[in-house]
């Protein structure tokens, strides 16, 4: 299988309200959007993306119903989470979990999209020592 591209389709009736979350929050930017459709992408990063589909999209697969926020969550690695903290705590979007360094090796912070979608907010930074130890396989 040669993929081209991969992004999660969360059905849900906010479509609109999640595109305004994401371009304002996050930087991404509306690819393709019709009336049931939004396909969103990161200008820093066009192959990160995420789209939003109605309910009563015309051309849904068997099985989507709608998103009830539980179950999954999506993840932004960035460089520097203290900084994008900042910038969305200063754009005025409700942050339901605050910046923190996380014992397994991630600075964090994370809130809920309009869908109900968990967004974490991540950087990469070291462990605290040993916290990884009881956790991985021995040789």
């Amino acid at each position: 299988m040669q993929l081209e591209s991969a992004y999660p389709v969360i059905v849900t009736d906010a479509i609109g309200a999640c595109r305004d979350f994401y371009v304002r929050h996050f930087g991404f930017e509306v690819v393709f959007e019709s009336s049931w459709f939004i396909y969103l992408a990161s200008k820093a990063n066009p192959v990160l993306a995420i789209a939003f589909m109605s309910p009563d999209h015309p051309s849904s697969p068997p099985g989507p119903e709608k998103f009830n926020g539980q179950g999954m969550f999506f993840t932004l690695q960035v460089s520097d989470a203290a900084l994008e903290f900042q910038k969305v705590r200063q754009s005025g979007a409700r942050i339901a979990y605050e910046l923190r360094d996380e014992p397994w090796g991630q600075r964090r912070f994370g809130m809920h999209d309009p869908s109900g979608t968990w967004v974490d907010v991540v950087q990469q930074i070291e462990p605290a020592p040993g916290f990884w130890d009881p956790y991985m396989k021995s040789a």
